[in-house]
Parts: C-alpha cells; structure tokens; sequence
C-alpha cells in the first residue's frame, strides 16, 4: 500500500502481546464494563454528518456505511531525475572515453536532484503543491456517461464516522479488524483530533476489568465529552489543487463506504431547479469544475439517487456549511453565546440567502462578500487557519454554489486524501496505548502511556506476576 506516514506520535516502546485477561485483572482505569464504549451495547460516540439525524452515539447502528477498498494512486510522487554525467572526455581528448582506461571519467551529479524531500505544512504533511500534477482522469469530460448528483454542505466538527473500527466480523461498515491486511486496506480509522487540532488516536486499550478487555474508540466531542473528546481533524477541509480541481471530505449514504474516493464533474446545475427556478449565477459560474472527494463519514438523511438523480447525494464537508444536529463546532471555536453560525442546515450561505441585502436572487459577488464575511466573523481569530481557508474555499473556488449537481464516477484516491484521512497512531489493527477520558491536554510530541498485557501463565518471571491470571500492569 503506497500510504505515507509524517511525524508518527506513539512514542517507540515494547509492544506486548494483547489478550483476553483473568477474571483478576485489574487496572487504575477499570470502570464499570457496560458504560462507555461497551461494544455489548454499542454505547459508542458516532454522530457523523450534521445534516442527517441519526444517533450520534451508535455507529454499529445499520445506517453506516461498508469501508471498501480503495485503489491508492500517488498523483506526487515522481521518480527522482536521471543523474546526468558529464559528455566531455578529459582535455585534449577527442571527445570520446574508452571504457577502462585511464581517461574513465567520474559521473558529475546534478544540483537539480541533490533535494529530493518534500516540503512540509505545519501538520507534518506535504504541502499540496509537492504532491506533483494530478492524474488526468480527475479532470477528464464524464458528462457522457456518468450518473448525476447533488452536494448538500456541514461542518459539525464531530469525531468522522470513519474513525470508528468494525467491532465484529459481522460490521461492514468500517476499517476490519480481524487482521491488520483487512484494517489497513481501506487506510485504516480516518484521523481525528483533540481541541487543540492535534491528531489523537482513533481507539485506545480498554476498560481492564473482569468481564471486559478490548479497544474502545476515542470519545467524540459531539457526546457528552464536550471539550474533553476529539473533533474532525481541521486540514479535512476542501483545499484547491489549482483553479478547476480541488480535493475535499464527504459523508456519503449507507451505500458509501469508508475510503472510497469519487470525482465530481459539475453541471451548473442544482438539485431543486425547475422552468421558475432557474439555476442561479453561482450554479453557472461552478459548472465544468472537477471535485475528487473522499468518503469519510455518514449522513442518516444523506438520500439515495431518484429519476433525475439516480447517484444520490454527498454531503460536503465545509467550514461554514452548517453545524447540524450534533455541533461540536462551537465548543471548539468558542465565540460564546448569541454569536450566528448561520443555519444549521446550509451554514453560512442560507444565512446570506436568508438575512442580507443578496436574498435568493442575488449576484455571485453579493454571495461570495457575505459567505466571506461571516467565513472572518467565525474563523479569522480562531488559531484553526484551515477553518478560514476551507470556508473561503466554498466562496471563491466552489462559487457559493447551493446544492449544486454534478456527474460522479469512481476513482482511485489521490494521495494528498490518503495522507489527510489515515490515522498515523492507529496504523495497525493493534494498540497497547492507554485510555483517556480527557484528550485537551494531551499536545504535539507528549508521549502516550500504554499498558503492558499478557496471556495467562506468560508474564515474564522478573516482572514479579505471581498470579497467572493476572493480566495488565502500568508500564
């Protein structure tokens, strides 16, 4: 699998094997086994898209998604140049160099090859323009034959669907866990952050108590952890790759599946246009646009094609697009009380549409000002600059455009949202990092405590393990 992994957080250590544990096994974090993420009761933190109501506690729930594989394709990478070598023989030559004599000359390397390393933002990654030109399929004319489409938009900051793991063999809906070629064939758990946008890992080594020992997925901020639980990593946010393509994050239907990647032509048109209600400036000025998405979530009201649509519907993940049903935005971006995060379905643009000089006929300019506006209101001070450029995003490339349509096909997953969606802590389908209930402390480059386990009757003798049952300890 061509995944690139920059600046891996789990601090290196022993890594001892997990097991079931004895009825003795103890550890200072057990806590009651049918409280939590007990995957007896499917208790589990999942709100996903902010458009859809859905139980944002359940994401075995039957509404999710199959995470299927994905071909992985690397539009940056690039084979290093040929080293060029000199073609001068030596002076008084005749300009010709006979192999194996005195007159062999040594390769001169070329400057132009000696710094092969790509640059990196400040997330680790690289940045988008070192990922090279994308692949020509992205951009390639699909209106003769692809099916058609609709975008709706949210930004709820939730902890992505995604980032949930499969909890039995029965669970189609996510990364496998029955073997690690399973997990990591469709890119693991989608990454997910604390607060602070600092990545975290996506499941943790459980309670330890006498009935339960297993992983638990990291709490979402859109349960009751509030501040304490993790958040959609902010650099999901659509980024433009150049003026007619960009990159972005979607939520899908329950017959999406995680780390699929898709490309979306669009048509200048929109989903609800009829003879009195044309499209508008913003549909034409977005038409023959190219979007690669990833599916990274999922919506309980993301609807299913119809006649005139048959692809259905993807809901865009966008700064601005509206904090939903289950808002961990404004507990991450705390403007305080009364502050206007625009409709909760629709964002900032229905707010424009809704309360501002442009009303449903207004200009693309009247559209794009206002979105922008409120885009600075929300995000200009916010320490979280990629909430500022993905909301800008949806005003200047994507043309503030309401549910617009588009041609949709499949395509292999350009590498720029393999890095961004997979998990660079949970890189196997095995952990021995410890759980925490409280992730807003946690900053870049702390080290993650773990727990030590082991079969009963395996515990080395100098760890001084009298009892054979026994399981777990601190490191």
């Amino acid at each position: 699998m061509k995944r690139r992994l920059f600046k891996l957080m789990v601090a290196a250590g022993a890594v001892a094997m997990i097991c079931a544990c004895g009825d003795d096994a103890a550890s200072n974090n057990a806590t009651n086994p049918n409280t939590g993420n007990d995957p007896g009761t499917g208790v589990v933190g999942n709100p996903s898209s902010s458009s859809g109501v859905i139980d944002p506690f359940n994401p075995g729930s039957s509404d999710s998604f199959n995470p299927g594989s994905s071909g992985m394709v690397n539009p940056g990478s690039s084979a290093n140049p040929d080293i060029p070598t000199s073609s001068s023989a030596l002076p008084g030559s005749s300009g010709s160099v006979v192999p194996g004599s005195s007159a062999d000359v040594e390769p001169v390397v070329s400057s132009s090859s000696v710094n092969t390393e790509p640059e990196l933002d400040a997330n680790g990654f690289p940045t988008i323009e070192s990922y090279g030109p994308p692949p020509s399929e992205y951009t390639k004319d699909i209106s003769a034959t692809a099916k058609r489409g609709w975008n709706t938009r949210y930004w709820d900051a939730c902890k992505p669907h995604c980032s949930w793991f499969a909890e039995s063999e029965n669970d189609k809906t996510r990364a496998g866990m029955t073997s690690n070629e399973a997990y990591q064939s469709t890119f693991g758990t989608a990454r997910n952050c604390n607060i602070h946008d600092v990545e975290v890992p996506t499941f943790t080594l459980g309670n330890v108590s006498k009935s339960w020992f297993g992983y638990e997925g990291t709490r979402s901020a859109c349960g009751d952890e509030k501040e304490k639980g993790v958040f959609t990593c902010t650099d999901m946010a659509p980024i433009a790759v150049n003026d007619t393509l960009a990159y972005a994050y979607v939520a899908g239907t329950a017959d999406s599946k995680c780390g699929k990647c898709y490309h979306l032509q669009y048509d200048g048109h929109f989903k609800d246009e009829f003879e009195n209600n044309p499209p508008k400036a913003t549909h034409k000025a977005l038409k023959g646009k190219h979007l690669v998405v990833m599916a990274s979530n999922i919506g309980g009201d993301v609807a299913g094609g119809n006649d005139k649509l048959p692809a259905g519907q993807f809901d865009l993940m966008v700064p601005g697009g509206g904090v939903g049903a289950f808002d961990a935005l404004s507990t991450q971006v705390n403007k305080g009380a009364g502050f206007n995060w625009g409709a909760g379905f629709g964002g900032f643009l229905t707010e424009c549409q809704k309360n501002t000089n442009c009303g449903t006929e207004g200009s693309l300019d009247c559209y794009q000002t206002c979105v922008k506006d409120m885009c600075d209101a929300a995000f200009a001070d916010a320490g979280l600059p990629n909430l500022l450029r993905g909301c800008h995003w949806f005003a200047d490339w994507y043309m503030a455009a309401d549910n617009p349509t588009y041609y949709i096909e499949e395509v292999e997953c350009p590498q720029y949202l393999i890095d961004h969606y997979s998990s660079r802590i949970n890189t196997t389908n095995e952990t021995n990092i410890k759980k925490v209930t409280d992730w807003s402390t946690y900053k870049e480059g702390n080290v993650l405590d773990t727990l030590h386990c082991w079969k009963a009757g395996e515990a080395p003798a100098e760890d001084g393990w009298q009892n054979p049952s026994a399981g777990c300890e601190n490191p």
